[in-house]
This record gives C-alpha cells, structure tokens and sequence, in this order.
C-alpha cells in the first residue's frame, strides 16, 4: 500500500443468495483523485459502495482506511471514520422537515439538557446549504414536499457537512438539472484539491471520462480493468470494458428532419400552476417526440405533474384527441400514461413483486364480467412483457425493491408499453441506467415513435433530448420561451443559452 493511499480493498466477497453481486475485488484509492466506477446495472456498483459505507458487510475480504483495518458495521460508523455516501436511491425521511434531514444520525451537537435545540438545527442547516450554495432550499418544510433533485441536493449537503475525506457518489448526477450539474463538478474539484478523495459512480460516460483521474470497470460482480482517463481514452473504449462487446453509438433518433404526422393527439391550452406554471400552451402530434429542457428552477418536472393531474391549483385545458383530461383516470382512458422522474415514489410499487406491478396497470381492461381476473392471465402478460423488455430477474416472483436501477425502469415502462397507448409522457426515462439499458429504451421510442405514438420527452439530459426529438421546448420560470425545430438543427450551446 502506498503513502497516498486512502483505502484499500483486498479480495470482497457479497453474496445474496445464489447470487454473487461482488467478487474478489481489490483495488486502491489514492488521497486527492476522483475514482469513476463503470459498469452495467446488476455489476455490482452499489453493492461494492455500500459496503465501503457500512450500509452492507462483505461476505469475506478486507478494507483498509489510511492503512488500519475498516469494519464499519453501520453508515453512522461509516461517517465516524470519515465516510460518507450519497446513495443511488433517495436516503432521506420525506416526514421530517429539510433541516432535520441535514443532521440524521448526527444530532448530538444540538442536544442540551436532554433536549433537541431544533432552532441551532435550523440555523445550521441554512449555514450548509448556504455554505454550497444551494441557500434558494426551504429549511422548515417536510422533505417529501421537494423535488427529487432538490431531495438529492439535501443528501450531497448532508454528506459534506461532516468534512468526510472519502465522498461516495452513487448517481446523483442524472438528478440533477444542468445548472445544479455545474455547481457539483465544482464542489467536486474544490473537495480533491483539499486532498480529500471521491468515489464516482455515475451512467453518464462522457461526465466520468471528463471529470475521473481513473476509472474501475466492474462486469459481473468483478473489477475487469483500472484505466487511466488520458486525453486519448475515448468512450467508447470504455462502453466496450463495460458491456464486453461493441455498442452501436447510433442508438439516438437517426433521421436528420422532424418527422411526424399533423394530427394532434395531446392539445395543452394556457396550463397554469400557482406560482410554478404559466400560459403553457402546445401541440403534441402522432409519431412525434417533443422534448421539453429547462434549469433546476424551470418547471419542467411540474408541467409533466400538471398533465397528469398531481398537482394541485392546475387551470387551463387539456384534451386528449378532444376528450378533456380533468384527473389522472382520464390519461388512461384515453390510451395516455406518465412515467415520473420519480419512479420510486410516484410510480411502481416496491414492495409487490414484478408480476404484481406489471399487470396493475391493465388489470381494469382484463377483468372479466363480474370482475374476476385469471392467475395464469396475470402471469401470461407479465411475462411477456418480462421477455420482451429483457427484464433481468430470479422470476416474476422477484420483488421489485431488490432490482437494479436499470431492471426497476424496465418494469415501469413495459408495465405501460405492453397496453395499446396512443401517447406517453415520460420524465427523465433514463434515469439511473447504465448505457446498454438507455440504448435499449432509445430504441423503444423510436419503434413507438414509429408506430405513431405521440411522446412528451421530458428531460435534464440535453444530449438525450438533442439525440431523441422532432422538437424542443425551452423553460424558464414556468414559461415556454422557445420552441426549436429538428430541422434547423440542434445544438447544445444553442438551448443553454436559452435556458439561462
């Protein structure tokens, strides 16, 4: 072991069941680097970072932090040693006020004669917030009322406001908006330049290329390479380390012109929300995809919300081929569906197995006269949709919660792909999957898209949005203020400069 060397992982093993999740892994950390960690969902990504964070304990195998033996049995122990995770799904209580979430499992400073000193809480936790700059989050309302990037702004605060010297990143990026993207790159490169060490795992290539000294690629529970992020090393190179065969990059929409046809399937008339939309009017069109861009503070998470009838105080007209949608049955009814950024809380049921969350959303439309719904039915349509979206799993039986990342969305979409939509809005569809998974729901767009299904591409992605779109809508404070054609051409720069 080196001088430099922060921590020091020496043949893991975690097991769940018959399953191997990590093995034999090793590797080392060096003091001051950003250490990317690359691999598809289910390679183990989380699994390893869970364990360096106490979360879950190794099977067998050893760590070392600063060259003594580390055994951290719980995240708190994790933190005492100076450790700290930002994990890939939300680690905050959504009853308890913002502050209080700040200083989980570390209230003891605020603790006199017995009582909680909530006020020196407060003030303490705005002092963080500040401190990072992210002073614009409320202190005193409950966390479930926040947005999920805000929710994953509350956990990074969290995190840094114990002075950890070993910072474990688990997805936070595909979070957060392109502003808020910006202000972490640059808490990133302030924490290594104090000679501190972050540990990076993150699905977006070209960010872990850009901002990672080195990369571990893991690929079936086991650390395939360490490569050095040299100014020559292309993603490509590393997509193939991961996936262990050639991806085809062209996996984005390939035709050059918007291409869709002019009858309107969705009409959005003056959609207003109080204090967070206004005058939101446009045309959704059969076989386009209409990508909508905007910052952290933009609305465009709400406006996804608003169509579905989850927010409250919503005026203005919707209609679905003419039909007014005045609550989220009417979507359905009218061969619509929404998939959340949120999947966790707003779309699937964690807790019930594949099978289960699969047909819950058909169940209505194959229930038979008297209401009665066949087992092997049930089974027959999750299956085929478990086969046809390459759901990878023990069996229908697997209980959702327990699925990587990329498996959960593959749930959440094939559980409404499988029914006869005529269109679909999607918010953040590739959230937290891994390349090979994005290319895969890329290419179920555009077989929808082809089919004439009209969809509202909702996304904090812009090269996403760029790559998929027939158009673009551009946000800012709750209003559209520009719309961009395929045809003129798209371009990065173009919609930032929009957007700020």
């Amino acid at each position: 072991m080196t001088e430099q060397a922060i921590l020091e992982i020496r043949n893991l093993n975690k097991s769940f069941g018959h399953t191997f999740a990590n093995q034999n892994v090793s590797l080392s950390l060096k003091k001051g680097e950003i250490r990317g960690f690359a691999g598809e969902n289910g390679s183990g990504k989380s699994t390893l970072s869970s364990m360096i964070c106490g979360i879950q304990q190794p099977d067998s195998g050893e760590m070392l932090l600063n060259g003594k033996q580390y055994v951290p049995k719980s995240p708190q122990q994790a933190n005492e040693a100076g450790v700290a995770m930002v994990v890939q799904e939300l680690g905050i209580v959504g009853t308890l006020p913002v502050y209080m979430n700040m200083f989980l499992g570390k209230m003891e400073p605020f603790i006199k004669g017995g009582l909680v000193q909530l006020k020196q809480m407060e003030r303490e936790a705005g002092k963080q917030l500040e401190k990072w700059g992210f002073s614009n989050i409320p202190l005193t309302c409950s966390a479930q009322q926040l947005s999920i990037e805000q929710r994953k702004i509350i956990e990074l605060v969290r995190a840094l406001s114990g002075n950890p010297q070993l910072l474990v990143l688990d997805e936070i990026t595909q979070a957060l908006s392109h502003d808020n993207r910006q202000k972490l790159y640059g808490i990133m490169k302030e924490f290594v330049a104090a000679g501190n060490t972050i540990f990076m795992i993150t699905h977006d290539i070209d960010e872990m290329i850009v901002l990672s000294d080195y990369i571990t690629v893991l690929r079936d529970g086991q650390v395939v390479d360490t490569v050095e992020c040299t100014a020559d090393f292309t993603a490509d190179e590393l997509k193939k380390l991961m996936i262990g065969r050639e991806i085809n990059a062209q996996y984005y929409c390939r035709s050059a012109e918007s291409r869709y046809r002019d009858d309107v399937v969705l009409k959005v008339e003056d959609l207003e929300v109080a204090g967070k939309l206004s005058h939101i009017s446009f045309d959704l069109h059969a076989g386009e995809i209409l990508g909508v861009c905007g910052l952290s503070d933009a609305g465009i998470h709400t406006l996804g919300k608003a169509l579905f009838r989850m927010e409250e105080h919503t005026l203005g007209r919707v209609t679905a081929k003419g039909e007014e949608i005045r609550k989220s049955a009417d979507i359905v009814r009218t061969k619509g569906a929404f998939l959340s950024k949120d999947r966790d809380d707003d779309g699937l049921m964690l807790s019930a197995n594949i099978r289960e969350n699969i047909f819950l959303p058909s169940a209505k439309s194959k229930a038979g006269p008297l209401g009665f719904i066949s087992p092997k039915q049930v089974s027959e349509l999750a299956r085929n949709a478990s086969e046809k979206f390459e759901i990878k799993s023990s069996g229908l039986g697997h209980i959702v919660k327990r699925l990587s990342g990329g498996n959960k969305q593959k749930v959440n979409l094939s559980r409404w792909l499988i029914r006869d939509l005529d269109y679909i809005i999607l918010d953040c569809p590739t959230r937290g999957v891994d390349i090979g998974v994005k290319a895969y729901i890329y290419s179920v767009m555009n077989r929808a898209k082809e089919s004439g299904m009209a969809i509202l591409l909702i996304s904090d992605e812009l090269t996403e949005a760029i790559g998929m779109s027939d158009n673009i809508m551009v946000m800012k404070n709750g209003e559209v203020v520009r719309t961009l054609n395929r045809d003129e051409g798209f371009s990065e720069e173009a919609i930032i400069e929009v957007m700020l």
